[in-house]
């Protein structure tokens, strides 16, 4: 770890990682990234650092090389030690440890993360709803609580008060995922629907491996979308909990994966031989729908934050 002599080189190495870290978030996530860019722009890197940690140490799992869990414990041990040192040469631990650091961001967080992402290499299924919340919470909830601190809270409300709605919005979005997603991670040998609803349903591992439909697939899909819907009922009550500024982007990235769930029932629920999406005008439309009321939040900030002009003397 080299960390540059100059506080002026320093400042160009942090820059270079968040664009780094934005360019990722805008090639892989495409609904996440359009909804960030309702954040204020002193906000909206730290997000872009927090996706591209996550969908970098996810890759390792999901896209391996020869050795998935050293690559990911290589990679786990360097970060976690940089958070210590407080620079990386690596752009996107080094925008990530910058960030964590800046939101005092609790390091739990990135164990538990971590943890979750190790887990991948061994687990291939979950019993229940239950098994698979316990793992939501490493995978999911997580991303939740290290989001809330860059978007920060209203005045008035502790940071503490919106964090069950934070976690319900990061399960939401990880359901919402495994949802659109069922075919391709059976591709991978995981499947992340309870097993007991996929006995009761009829639905075997071999079925979603083979991208097979059947009422079955159906029926379950249906109950899942309705379990997915109830945890972006549980997190509604928090949006209003952030800073002004920050509402319309959790409204737009809610609004956004939510319409993937309205997607899948348009598609009968056939989400094994086809990947469901919203279209580009769709988020788009959402996009323009929720840009004025962002700059709105924005102007308002900014005229509590600047100073009333003294006495003339």
């Amino acid at each position: 770890m080299t960390i540059p002599p100059t506080r002026a080189e320093q400042q160009a190495a942090l820059d270079a990682a968040y664009r780094h870290c934005a360019a990722i978030a805008a090639r892989h996530g495409k609904s996440y990234h359009l909804a960030t860019r309702l954040l204020t722009a002193d906000r909206r890197p730290a997000v872009h650092a927090l996706y591209a940690a996550a969908r970098t140490a996810d890759d390792l799992v999901d896209v391996p090389g020869a050795d998935p869990a050293g690559d990911l414990g290589d990679w786990s041990r360097a970060v976690l030690a940089e958070l210590d040192a407080g620079w990386s040469d690596d752009p996107v631990r080094l925008a990530l440890v910058h960030t964590y650091r800046r939101y005092a961001i609790p390091v739990e967080h990135l164990v538990d993360f971590l943890a979750a992402m190790s887990s991948d290499l061994e687990v291939t299924g979950y019993a229940d709803l239950a098994a698979l919340d316990r793992y939501m919470w490493g995978s999911a909830a997580v991303i939740g609580l290290q989001v809330l601190p860059v978007l920060g809270t209203a005045p008035g409300v502790a940071r503490e008060e919106a964090a069950p709605h934070a976690i319900a919005l990061g399960e939401a979005f990880q359901l919402t995922n495994f949802l659109r997603d069922v075919g391709e991670d059976a591709d991978r040998g995981r499947v992340y629907l309870p097993a007991d609803l996929m006995a009761a349903h009829g639905v075997t591992r071999e079925q979603l491996g083979a991208r097979r439909h059947s009422p079955g697939f159906q029926d379950l899909m249906r109950e899942m979308v309705a379990v997915t819907r109830r945890r972006y009922d549980d997190a509604a009550p928090g949006t209003p909990m952030l800073a002004k500024e920050s509402r319309d982007c959790v409204r737009a990235a809610t609004a956004l994966y939510g319409g993937i769930l309205t997607e899948i029932e348009r598609a009968d629920h056939r989400v094994l031989d086809r990947r469901v999406r919203v279209s580009r005008p769709r988020r788009l439309a959402v996009f323009a729908r929720r840009l004025t009321a962002a700059q709105l939040a924005r102007v308002g900030r900014d005229r509590l934050s600047t100073p009333a002009p003294g006495p003339a003397g």
